[in-house]
């Protein structure tokens, strides 16, 4: 099947078409406008990423004369030709959504302006603005012989100036200015009115460079190849490695050249006789470069009324006990959905074993903990206590790796044993491991999660958590950090839980497999970020032609190709795209016993095969049922929910009146009935989500 490319969509594009979705969310009004702004925002930084890693890694194939890469047979220069034509024809798109929002927040008081439409007062203020606060920081060159076009590191943002000189009209010079990072993308002048930075500077930067007149200028933005190679096998110490790699990464190829609204074509001649860039990577905007910055406006808390109101997450039973959580741990397995359930559990965990007398070991995987971390603060603590405190810290987690360079340190400072990773592996599970002495005898308490240990990425993406003090598994975790501390990984197997690289992937195709012998009584749900993996595809495939009834919630790439007569048609294949980014991985099997897991692996080759990976069975019938009820829920959604058709493209489901599901809303009331299940005023689809998630499996 896999020499069938018909059979397969292309990986990139499918992530485009992904992006896309997040994109069409701004156009959709039943939110808030900033909540829709923020769409844009994402689509932005989204497309920033895509363009460092795979354009990049696109190009690096093509260099290299690489041809078949991928089962939809397409050769890396084909992808790159779909993948420029596909995003030079949504800038239309994209320009067109960006001024409508636009427009619709000038109703609200809240304004995106040109220097032009200002008031006389608000443009002294700006004058004052520039000279106070940019003129000393920015950096203007006039490019000749004895001033050079200067490096400008990845998603630099500058300036080009074309110049006459005034001593002699017919003179002309080109000219640059750097704007730093450390300044505001937009500036604000009055209450509710932004105006770009490049607005204000190309507006008095003829005072900058004296003896010339400003003719024209533009604004643009740099993207460089941002993906790390790493000799690994070479290296003594790993962190300088690493750090000497994300110096390396400033100075990567140009991949993209970005440029502002332009209507003096030399300046664009100027800039590119100087960028190695193809004409093909050049992307003209009428709308400002940089669309993460409009993080900016969507958080400004005087417009908070603009977004959707927030949700304060629970802690439910047995949880919010005051008995201490080791204690509660004791009683029961518990099972959490965030962000609708707190996370502060989880730190509470790593806080109170910290603190505990009688806990002599603490063991963690961290891979994105973001800043400020209270579990790092309370990691380091414990190793001031003289616990036994062993961290692995993945200094390969991609554009994270100088946050985790520094906290790496701070552990180690604090007198932790930190692991830098495992030469060859990322290792991308999520699981912490307490042992604290009970009586005469240890024992052991684990948490296993999908997502990361991070506070804040916890109060906006969807991921199971998971506390229990079965021996079993807590014997796995000890065995598991056994292996991390010396390096063998690669050729670990537990018995309880399941491990990449040496498990995962054969138990999916076992579980797939022993499925497909069921026929048409079979059923596989498969919730997902990504299903990329061949070998898993050509399985449910299979699983398709014997009758098997298959559903999966996949946000991102599904190569996949549903609906395909005689191979697939007993496929359905949904995205949800949201207020939260859908990132909990649950896998059901009617007729496997137990028949759910959860893991911190998608369905993708990287993470079966070149990552260390965890996938718990689900053993606990409630919370079996919990995880059931949530894969139910959402392949009910009609609101927020887009399903894959055969050709590639997803249609966004529309409800009727009598039946508009959006999942993420429903389980909100859900959670605000559960903790408040006396309450009279719980509404009536509450209460019958409630009864339906609580039902039977």
């Amino acid at each position: 099947m896999k020499d069938n490319a018909k059979l397969f969509f292309n990986r990139e594009l499918s992530w485009l078409r992904f992006n896309t979705r997040v994109l069409d969310e701004a156009n959709n009004e039943n939110f808030p406008l900033l909540e829709r702004l923020k769409f844009i925002a994402i689509y932005g930084t989204n497309l920033d990423e895509f363009y460092m890693v795979r354009v990049a890694g696109l190009k690096r194939l093509y260099q290299a004369g690489i041809i078949d890469c991928g089962a939809d047979k397409l050769t890396p220069s084909q992808q790159l030709d779909e993948i420029r034509s596909y995003i030079h024809k949504e800038k239309s798109k994209l320009e067109k959504l960006f001024k409508g929002i636009c427009s619709d927040l000038a109703k609200e008081n809240l304004y995106i302006k040109s220097f032009d439409e200002l008031k006389n007062e608000q443009k002294k203020y700006l004058k004052d603005f520039f000279f106070n606060n940019l003129y000393p920081i920015i950096v203007p060159i006039i490019v000749d012989s004895t001033h050079p076009f200067p490096h400008f590191n990845n998603l630099t943002f500058a300036m080009a100036i074309k110049l006459k000189d005034t001593q002699n009209k017919n003179k002309i010079k080109f000219g640059m200015v750097r704007i730093s990072r450390m300044l505001p993308r937009l500036i604000e002048v009055d209450s509710g009115i932004y105006v770009p930075i490049e607005d204000v500077v190309s507006e008095f930067i003829g005072d900058v460079f004296e003896g010339c007149e400003v003719v024209s200028c533009t604004s643009f933005r740099v993207t460089r190849n941002a993906d790390m190679e790493i000799e690994e096998e070479e290296a003594d110490d790993f962190m300088e490695l690493m750090a000497e790699g994300l110096k390396a990464r400033k100075k990567g190829e140009i991949v993209r050249l970005e440029v502002g609204e332009n209507k003096d074509s030399s300046l664009l001649d100027f800039i590119i006789s100087h960028i190695k860039v193809q004409r093909e990577d050049i992307y003209e905007y009428s709308i400002p470069l940089n669309l993460s910055a409009l993080w900016q406006i969507v958080g400004a808390k005087k417009f908070a009324h603009l977004t959707l109101p927030s949700f304060n997450a629970k802690i439910l039973p047995p949880l919010n006990n005051t008995m201490d959580i080791f204690s509660v741990i004791d009683s029961n397995d518990i099972a959490s959905f965030q962000p609708y359930e707190s996370f502060d559990p989880v730190v509470n965990f790593i806080q109170s074993a910290a603190k505990d007398p009688e806990v002599y070991s603490i063991r963690m995987t961290l891979y994105r903990v973001g800043r400020n971390s209270p579990i790092v603060k309370a990691l380091s603590e414990a190793a001031e206590n003289n616990k036994q405190v062993t961290v692995l810290v993945e200094l390969k987690a991609r554009f994270d790796e100088e946050n985790n360079l520094y906290w790496a340190k701070a552990l180690e400072t604090a007198g932790a044993h930190v692991i830098y990773g495992i030469p060859g592996l990322k290792v991308h599970a999520k699981i912490a491991l307490v042992v604290k002495k009970v009586g005469n005898s240890f024992k052991k308490y684990v948490h296993l999660a999908t997502g990361n240990y991070n506070p804040a990425t916890a109060k906006i993406y969807t991921d199971i958590s998971y506390f229990t003090s079965n021996e079993n598994i807590a014997d796995d975790a000890v065995k598991l950090f056994h292996s991390l501390s010396t390096g063998y990984s690669h050729k670990v197997k537990l018995d309880s839980l399941f491990v990449a690289p040496t498990q995962i992937k054969p138990q999916i195709l076992s579980l797939i497999k022993n499925e497909t012998k069921s026929g048409k009584d079979g059923h596989i749900i498969l919730k997902a970020n990504s299903v990329v993996d061949m070998d898993v595809i050509e399985a449910l495939y299979e699983a398709s032609k014997a009758g098997v009834k298959i559903e999966m919630i996949v946000r991102g790439i599904c190569c996949l190709k549903p609906k395909v007569a005689g191979v697939s048609e007993n496929i359905r294949v949904v995205s949800i795209i949201g207020k939260y980014l859908e990132h909990a991985r649950i896998y059901y099997f009617k007729h496997s016993n137990p028949q759910i897991y959860f893991a911190s692996a998608d369905l993708m080759p990287r993470n079966l095969e070149k990552r260390v990976e965890i996938m718990t069975p689900v053993l606990n019938k409630g919370i079996s049922e919990k995880l059931f009820g949530i894969l139910k829920l959402q392949l009910e959604d009609n609101m927020q929910s887009h399903e894959l058709q055969e050709n590639g493209e997803y249609i966004k489901l529309k409800p009727n009146d009598k039946n508009a599901i959006s999942s993420q809303i429903e389980y909100e009331k859900y959670i605000n009935a559960l903790n408040n299940a006396s309450s009279k005023a719980q509404d009536d689809k509450a209460k019958k989500l409630v009864s339906r998630i609580m039902g039977e499996s």
